[in-house]
C-alpha cells in the first residue's frame, strides 16, 4: 500500500512539476492577445476575443484577461504585429499566453485568378510572423484562425458580382484552400518541436460572422472556445436554438488543444470511384423510332428524341461529379459531361446518363453537354444550368435555352422531339430560414410555373420532365457521423438552413415541413392539368427524389462514395443512378410511378415493350387530373374542432404546479396590451378600429364556444366548462379578468398585476387559495414600436426590470398559478403586410414608426431588429434564471412561438392580409384564433422543444391533445427527463443573452473519492512537507480540471 501511494505521488507531483505546452490548462493562462485584426471588422472581431479570453476568466479570475489594441486603426502588416507583440511580453518569461492569430480572407477575391498567389501570400505572412514569435516569445500558445464574414473588401471583387457563379461555393472554397494551406504549413514539425513552451495550431474550422449580432458574436467565441480545448466525445447534444452550448475541459481531457496532444484527424477518404461500374447494360431489344415522326407527345418513342435540353443548379451543372476523393477543391469543376440528365461524355458503357441512354435508341441526338466548364462553354450546349440557381433563376435559363434552340442549324426547332429536364428548389430549400415568404412554396412553385410557361407557349414537340425535389434532410446524417469526417463547416456556409438546425429542434421541422410543401406545392402544380393543352407538347413530374434511402456501409457508417469530396453534391456514382431512375420513371406510368432513391439498392434499367413503347404521359397513363383543390366554403367563423379523449381532471386537487391537467385549471386571466384586448379584431371599418373585441381575445376571450371562436378559455372550457375569468363581448363591460390596456408598455404591467390580484382576491367565485389560474402575460409591442424615441426607458435592461416586478407580486402573492410568458412577437414580418387601403397605407406605419419607417439595410432597422432578438432573449433569461423555482405551486414558462415570424402567404403567393385587422398592424379574429392555437400547443410541449415559430394555417384541426404520458401542461421542471440522476456530459447550457454580468458557468472541479485516503497514507508516511506540496498543485490544477453537467442560470455574455 505504501509503494502504491508513493507511486500515486511521484506522479501527481511530476504532474505538477512538468508543464509544457501540450499540457497547459485553462487556470495556467495569464493573458489573452489578438494578431491580425481582420480590417474590415476590427469591433467585432475585438468583441469576439473579450468573449473568448471572458471564458478562460472563469478558470484564472486573477489572470490578465485580455491585451487589445483597439485604438490603434493605422494598418499594419501581420509581421509588425507580431514584432510590437514580442516586444512587449519580453519581461514576461515565466507567465504563459494565448494567442488568437486570425488570418482575413475578406481581401481575397474568390473568383479571381489570382487567388492562389493570394492564399499563398498569407500563408507565408503567418509563418513569418510564427517564425519570430517562435524565436523571441517564450511560454506562449497560438491559435491560428481564418476570419470571413458575408462581406468583401470594397472594389476588391468585381466578378463576384456576376449572378451566373455560384458565390457562395467560391467563397467556400477559397476559405477551404487557405485552410488546407495553412493546415500544411503548419503540420510542420517545425512548430511542434520538442521545445516545451511555444507551439502553434490551426483551429479546425474557419470564424465566419455572418451578421454583427450579440449573439452571432457569442456563438463565434463559443466556436473558438470548443476549438481551443481538447475534442472529447459523448458530448451531450444540445438542441434548444435558444441555449448556447459551452463544453468544459474534462479529467480524461484537460489541456488547450495542440497539435502533439490532439492530433488533426484527416478526413476520410471515399472509395476510388473507379472501383465502381459507372457504365450501364442495356438488354432493350426493341430500339426502332416510330414508323413517321410522331405528331402527339404521348406516342412518343425513345428513338424519335433528337434534342436533350437541361435547366437546373448545381446537380444538373454536375459540380464535383469527376472530383477525387480527397480533393474537395474540385466541387467548384462543374462536370457537365457526366451529368445524369444531359451528360454526353462518351458513351453508355463507361458513361451513365439520360443522354447516353438515349443514344442507344437514336444516332444522332443534339444538345448534350460535354466536357468541363460552365453554362456559357460551347460545350455545355443545352444544359444551361447554373450553379447555385434557384428558382427564380428558371425564367432566364428558360429563354437562353430557347434562344439556343432556335438559333442553332443543327436543330429544326419546330419539328425535332425535344426532352428537357428541368430540376430546382435545393438552394431554395437551402435558404428558405432567411425569408420564408420569398421563398415560401407558393412563391416557388409560382417562380417554377413561369418558366414551364414560356416552354409551354414557345416550345412545339418537347416533354418535360419536371423533377420533383429531392428529400434533403436525410444528407445530414453524412455530418452527423463525425468519423467520415465531411467538412461540415463547408456544407454550413453552402446550405444553412438544412445544415444547421439541430437534431430534434423546431428549426429542423420547419425544413421537414417545407421540404415536404415544396415537393406537394410541385406535384399540384402538375396535377393542374396546365400543360396538356394541345399533343405537342406537356410535363410529367417524375417524382423518383421524393424519398431518399441513403446508403451506409457494412458497418453502418453512410457510404461517402456516392458524394462528392464536400458530402453534400453528389459523385459520378450517384449520378448514375440518379441517370438510371429518371429513365426508368420516364417509362412508368404516371400515377404509378416510383417515388423512392434507394442508393444501396442496384436500379435495373427499364426497357419499352411492345404494349407499351412510349415514354408515359398522363394521357397514355390514362391518368385523370385531380385538378386544382375545390374552393373552400365560405368561412363563417374561426372555431376549431376539438378531438381530445382525456378531458378528465387530477383525482384529487393538485398541489404542484409540475401536475397540473388542463381540466384543474380553474381561472384564467391576461395581463398586456392590445393585442391581448382584441384591438380591432373584427373590424370591418376604420370606425371599427379602437373597438376592444374582449369577447374573441386569443388567451382570454370567452365569447360563444369553441366551435365558432378558438381561444385559450374556449379550448379549457372543453376539459372544464366552469373555468372563470374570460372576457366577452366588446369593450370593458365584461372583462372578467382581462386587465390588459390598449397601448399599454411593460412598465404598466406592474400595475396591471396588483389590479388582477385585488380583483381575484374580491371576487367570491374564485377560491384564492386553492384554485389553480392560468395567467397569460404577452407585452412589448409598444415598447419595441416606440424604442428609437426613447432608448432609455424603452431599453431591454428596462424591459427586463418592469417584467420582473410584475413576475415577483405574482410570486409572492398569488398560490397555485401557472403564468405564460410570451416573448414578444419578431416584428420584421409585418412591414411586409400591405393592402390598399387607407388604413394599411397610412396607419400602418404610425403604429409602430421604428418598425416600419426606417428604410432595408438601415442602421435604424439593424438596431431595432437587435433590440427586438434581445426583448426575446430577457424574457427567457428572467423566466429560466431561477428566481421563481422556490415554490412547487408557482410556475412561469415562457411560450415562444412568436419567437420567429413565418409571414401567412394566400393562394396568390402573396402575404395573406385577413390575419390582420384594418391597420395591417393588430390582428384580426382569425390571426387571434391563430395565435390561441399555437399558445395552447406551445403549452402541451415541452421546454426545450416548443415550437418557435407560428405556422398561421388556421386548420380547424391543429389543437394538440394531452397524452397518457403526458397529461400536464408542461412546465421545465416536468419537462426534465424523469430520471433523478442527471446525465454524464461535459456540456454547459446556458440562455443567448448579450448581458455580461452574469455568473460564469459553473463547470465543478471534480476530486477523486480515493484521493483523501492516499493523501493520509502519504501524510503518515513522509510527512507534512510533501502533502503540503501536493495540495499547492491540486490548489493550482483546481481552477482547469472541470466536469460534470451543468445548467446555466445566467451566462458570461
Amino acid at each position: 500500500m505504501a509503494t502504491s501511494a508513493l507511486l500515486i505521488l511521484a506522479a501527481l507531483v511530476g504532474a505538477c512539476i512538468q508543464l509544457t505546452v501540450h499540457t497547459l490548462r485553462p487556470a495556467e493562462v495569464s493573458a489573452v492577445y489578438m494578431l491580425g485584426m481582420p480590417p474590415l471588422h476590427r469591433e467585432e472581431a475585438s468583441r469576439v476575443v473579450n468573449r473568448v479570453a471572458e471564458l478562460l476568466s472563469m478558470f484564472n479570475p486573477d489572470g490578465i484577461p485580455q491585451h487589445v489594441d483597439q485604438t490603434s486603426l493605422q494598418t499594419r502588416s501581420l509581421l509588425e504585429e507580431a514584432e510590437e507583440l514580442s516586444l512587449s511580453l519580453s519581461h514576461q518569461e515565466t507567465e504563459w499566453k494565448f494567442v488568437l492569430l486570425f488570418v482575413p480572407a475578406d481581401s481575397m477575391c474568390a473568383c479571381s485568378p489570382h487567388v492562389a498567389a493570394e492564399v499563398n501570400a498569407a500563408v507565408q505572412e503567418v509563418e513569418a510572423a510564427l517564425q519570430l514569435l517562435q524565436r523571441k516569445v517564450h511560454h506562449t500558445l497560438v491559435h491560428v484562425v481564418v476570419w470571413s464574414t458575408n462581406h468583401q473588401e470594397e472594389n476588391r471583387c468585381e466578378c463576384m458580382s456576376d449572378e451566373s457563379i455560384n458565390q457562395r461555393l467560391l467563397k467556400a472554397t477559397l476559405l477551404k484552400t487557405l485552410q488546407d494551406s495553412l493546415s500544411d504549413a503548419l503540420e510542420n514539425p517545425k512548430w511542434h518541436s520538442e521545445k516545451a513552451d511555444f507551439t502553434a495550431v490551426l483551429q479546425s474550422a474557419p470564424a465566419v460572422l455572418e451578421h454583427t449580432s450579440d449573439s452571432d458574436l457569442n456563438q463565434l467565441a463559443v466556436q473558438l472556445w470548443t476549438n481551443m480545448i481538447q475534442p472529447s466525445t459523448g458530448q451531450a447534444e444540445v438542441m434548444d436554438n435558444s441555449v448556447i452550448s459551452i463544453p468544459c475541459p474534462t479529467q480524461e481531457r484537460p489541456f488547450l488543444r495542440t497539435q502533439k496532444n490532439s492530433p488533426t484527424e484527416r478526413a476520410m477518404k471515399a472509395s476510388p470511384l473507379t472501383e465502381s461500374f459507372m457504365g450501364t447494360e442495356i438488354n432493350c431489344t426493341d430500339r426502332s423510332p416510330s414508323p413517321t415522326t410522331p405528331t402527339s407527345v404521348h406516342e412518343l418513342r425513345p428513338g424519335d428524341i433528337k434534342v436533350v435540353a437541361a435547366v437546373g443548379d448545381s446537380l444538373t451543372a454536375a459540380n464535383g461529379v469527376g472530383a477525387k476523393a480527397d480533393n474537395l477543391l474540385l466541387v467548384i469543376n462543374e462536370y457537365r459531361g457526366l451529368s445524369w440528365s444531359i451528360g454526353g461524355d462518351e458513351d453508355i458503357s463507361n458513361v451513365t446518363t439520360l443522354p447516353n441512354i438515349l443514344r442507344e435508341f437514336t444516332s444522332n441526338l443534339t444538345g448534350f453537354s460535354e466536357g468541363i466548364g460552365n453554362q456559357n462553354t460551347p460545350t455545355a450546349f443545352l444544359n444551361q444550368a447554373v450553379a447555385g440557381a434557384k428558382s427564380g433563376d428558371m425564367v432566364k435559363q428558360v429563354r437562353v435555352l430557347v434562344n439556343k434552340m432556335k438559333t442553332d442549324p443543327h436543330i429544326d426547332f419546330h419539328n425535332d422531339w425535344k426532352v428537357i429536364t428541368m430540376f430546382i428548389g435545393g438552394n431554395d430549400i437551402c435558404d428558405f430560414c432567411t425569408d420564408s415568404v420569398f421563398f415560401s412554396p407558393r412563391n416557388v412553385v409560382r417562380r417554377i410555373r413561369q418558366a414551364l410557361d414560356i416552354l409551354h407557349s414557345e416550345v412545339p414537340r418537347a416533354i418535360v420532365n419536371l423533377v420533383e425535389l429531392l428529400d434533403i434532410i436525410p444528407l445530414r446524417d453524412l455530418h452527423n457521423d463525425k468519423s467520415l469526417g465531411c467538412p461540415t463547416w463547408f456544407v454550413s456556409l453552402i446550405c444553412p438552413c438544412v445544415m444547421k438546425p439541430k437534431e430534434r429542434s423546431s428549426e429542423l421541422q420547419k425544413t421537414r415541413h417545407f421540404n415536404g410543401a415544396y415537393q406537394l406545392a410541385m406535384r399540384e402544380l402538375i396535377d393542374s392539368g396546365r400543360y396538356d393543352t394541345h399533343n405537342n407538347f406537356t410535363v410529367v413530374l417524375q417524382p423518383f427524389f421524393r424519398k431518399i434511402f441513403l446508403p451506409y456501409l457494412e458497418d453502418g457508417r453512410p457510404d461517402r462514395s456516392y458524394f462528392s469530396p464536400d458530402c453534400f453534391h453528389l459523385s459520378q456514382k450517384a449520378h448514375t443512378l440518379m441517370a438510371r431512375a429518371l429513365w426508368n420513371n420516364m417509362l412508368e406510368p404516371v400515377g404509378n410511378k416510383t417515388f423512392t432513391q434507394d442508393f444501396t439498392a442496384g436500379i435495373e434499367l427499364k426497357c419499352p415493350s411492345e404494349s407499351n413503347p412510349f415514354f408515359r404521359t398522363a394521357v397514355n397513363s390514362n391518368y385523370t387530373f385531380p385538378g386544382p383543390p375545390p374552393t373552400p366554403a365560405p368561412v363563417t367563423n374561426w372555431g376549431s374542432d376539438f378531438s381530445c379523449a382525456n378531458t378528465a381532471p387530477s383525482n384529487t386537487v393538485p398541489t404542484s404546479a409540475h401536475r397540473i391537467r388542463p381540466a384543474d385549471i380553474k381561472v384564467v386571466a391576461a395581463l398586456g396590451d392590445s393585442l391581448s384586448t382584441g384591438f380591432g379584431a373584427k373590424a370591418k371599418s376604420l370606425l371599427q378600429l379602437k373597438t376592444e373585441y374582449r369577447g374573441v381575445a386569443w388567451s382570454i376571450g370567452g365569447d360563444k364556444n369553441l366551435e365558432t371562436v378558438t381561444t385559450i378559455p374556449n379550448i379549457l372550457k372543453k376539459f372544464n366548462p366552469k373555468v372563470i375569468g374570460m372576457s366577452k363581448g366588446q369593450g370593458k363591460w365584461q372583462t372578467g379578468f382581462n386587465v390588459a390596456v390598449s397601448g399599454a408598455k411593460v412598465s404598466g404591467i406592474p400595475g396591471q398585476v396588483r389590479r388582477l390580484i385585488d380583483i381575484m382576491r374580491n371576487d367570491s367565485k374564485v377560491d384564492f387559495k386553492n384554485d389553480w389560474k392560468l395567467v397569460t402575460l404577452f407585452i412589448g409591442g409598444n415598447d419595441l414600436c416606440q424604442y428609437c424615441n426613447d432608448r432609455a426607458s424603452l431599453s431591454p435592461q428596462n424591459y427586463s426590470h418592469h417584467m420582473m416586478t410584475s413576475l415577483d407580486m405574482l410570486y409572492k402573492e398569488v398560490p397555485r398559478v401557472i403564468v405564460n410568458v410570451m416573448e414578444i412577437l419578431e416584428i420584421e414580418g409585418l412591414r411586409r403586410i400591405k393592402r390598399d387601403s387607407l388604413g394599411c397605407n397610412v396607419l400602418q406605419q404610425f403604429v409602430c414608426p421604428c418598425f416600419l419607417f426606417p428604410g432595408e439595410d438601415s442602421p435604424e432597422l439593424a438596431e431595432v431588429k437587435r433590440i427586438n432578438r434581445e426583448l426575446q432573449t430577457e424574457t427567457e433569461k428572467l423566466v429560466y434564471g431561477g428566481r421563481y423555482d422556490g415554490r412547487e405551486d408557482f410556475a412561469v414558462v415562457a411560450q415562444p412561438f412568436f419567437q420567429n415570424t413565418v409571414v401567412p402567404v394566400n393562394a396568390d403567393a402573396k402575404p395573406d392580409d385577413t390575419y390582420f385587422s384594418e391597420d395591417c398592424f393588430h390582428f384580426s379574429e382569425r390571426g387571434h384564433a391563430d395565435m390561441a392555437t399555437s399558445l395552447w400547443n406551445n403549452m402541451l410541449e415541452p421546454v426545450g422543444k416548443k415550437q418557435t415559430y407560428n405556422n398561421f394555417r388556421n386548420s380547424r384541426n391543429s389543437i394538440k391533445c394531452p397524452t397518457e404520458e403526458n397529461p400536464y401542461i408542461f412546465t421545465r421542471v416536468n419537462s426534465l427527463p424523469s430520471s433523478t440522476s442527471a446525465p454524464d456530459t461535459t456540456v454547459t447550457k446556458a440562455p443567448i443573452t448579450q448581458n455580461t454580468a452574469q455568473p460564469p458557468p459553473d463547470c465543478t472541479d471534480y476530486v477523486p473519492v480515493w484521493l483523501a485516503a492516499v493523501l493520509a497514507v502519504v501524510g503518515l508516511l513522509i510527512g507534512w512537507g510533501i502533502t503540503w506540496l501536493l495540495l499547492s498543485c491540486r490548489a493550482k490544477r483546481s481552477k482547469g480540471t472541470m466536469t460534470g453537467a451543468v445548467e446555466m442560470k445566467g451566462t458570461v455574455f
